[in-house]
């Protein structure tokens, strides 16, 4: 789930993958697995995800643990 709340988050801060992932410092087609959900971001990397795109870890893990609880 937290794949559908990073591409949004992308998308709402106006910037490709490619632009994404050169400011997290790593590969434009790992943030097509996480995106993806086919990979977990570490806690580093979720920090450096979240300072890129200009929000805060715990406001992208709400918007997931909201759509957890939602679809429980």
């Amino acid at each position: 789930m937290i794949g559908e709340e990073l591409h949004k988050a992308r998308k709402a801060a106006g910037m490709t993958q490619e632009q994404l992932a050169f400011e997290a410092h790593v590969d434009r087609t790992y943030i097509s697995m996480l995106e993806n959900n086919k990979k977990s971001p570490t806690l580093d990397l979720l920090f450096r995800l979240c300072d890129a795109l200009g929000t805060s870890p715990s406001r992208l893990v709400a918007r997931v643990e909201k759509r957890r609880t939602s679809h429980a």
